[in-house]
């Protein structure tokens, strides 16, 4: 049993290094651009207004849509850095899952990754999306919300006082809920990840897969089978309940980057398989995406709705 454990992990470490030859794991600060995976500055295309196709009866747990993780963890060097682009870019890409976490300090919310602040508070955010849903009404964007690196337990008093400061009460949607599509456009779908009454639908209502510890790019094939396992679910589970699959993960030998330059290229993989199935698969939440899977995750849904326009 030793012997194969031993062959197991000589098999892996050859694999790794293959995978930095060939370019698939980034030995160095060089930026890569792939179909799955991109650490650029910018997206390679845009897709901001894909949800105007999508029927104003459909309930939002029925959309299979694009997500990211940690979204604005754009700084703090490698173990904290989840993605590369913008918040605006990243709506415009077609991302509509946000992934916000706020540092409470004296009524106070700035965005952290951990320790790594930043560089930017919670108003810049709703600011950011705010904008956003002015320019494109046909679309609604969902925003999980919790505290992180501050232990207060009471941040809800500071997240209203924040909307009303930077955002628009009524932009919110004020219901625990699944909203229709119809009644989503132009809103923000506060996921509520922390203590106090009701502001929108609450985070762990959803069906969540996050199994985010990766201890060593060794564990990444125990990473994507959780994420392949919780993917398999979602077409045939609650059609009334969100669905949401995590793809990222980190660790202290396997920081966010690594390992999703070996997840994505998998998680591609097995979405450019389905493609011709009219399934849903919730909300696929990622590191470091690109353009071109981004669109992928996006035609699910474009291929569903033209079905129902067909029928």
């Amino acid at each position: 049993m030793r012997n194969n454990m031993r062959q197991d992990s000589v098999k892996m470490h050859k694999l790794l290094i293959e995978l930095v030859l060939l370019g698939v794991i980034s030995s160095s600060n060089g930026a890569i651009q792939r179909p799955d995976y991109d650490d650029t500055p910018n997206p390679e295309f845009l897709n901001p207004a894909w949800m105007a196709s999508i029927p104003d009866d459909r309930l939002l747990s029925e959309i299979t849509m694009p997500g990211t993780h940690n979204t604005m963890a754009l700084y703090g060097g490698v173990y904290a850095e989840c993605q590369t682009w913008s918040l605006a870019s990243q709506l415009r890409a077609g991302v509509r899952f946000l992934d916000i976490r706020v540092r409470h300090v004296n009524g106070n919310l700035t965005i952290h990754h951990g320790v790594s602040y930043q560089r930017a508070h919670f108003g810049d955010v709703l600011e950011g999306v705010t904008d956003f849903l002015q320019e494109y009404p046909t679309e609604t964007v969902l925003m999980r919300l919790k505290e992180e690196f501050s232990e207060t337990g009471d941040i809800y008093g500071a997240v209203v006082d924040y909307i009303n400061r930077y955002s628009h009460w009524d932009l919110l949607w004020h219901s625990r809920l699944v909203p229709t599509m119809s009644e989503a456009r132009g809103k923000i779908i506060i996921l509520q990840n922390f203590n106090g009454p009701d502001l929108g639908m609450r985070y762990d209502s959803m069906d969540i897969a996050d199994d985010w510890k990766v201890p060593t790019l060794a564990h990444v094939q125990e990473k994507w089978q959780s994420v392949y396992n919780h993917l398999e679910a979602a077409p045939s589970g609650n059609k009334a309940q969100i669905f949401l699959t995590y793809s990222s993960g980190a660790g202290v030998f396997a920081h966010p980057r690594a390992v999703a330059q070996l997840i994505n290229p998998q998680l591609y993989k097995y979405l450019r398989a389905k493609t011709d199935l009219n399934q849903r698969f919730g909300i696929i939440c990622m590191d470091f995406p690109a353009a071109p899977i981004i669109q992928m995750i996006i035609d699910f849904q474009l291929k569903e709705a033209f079905k129902t326009e067909q029928v």
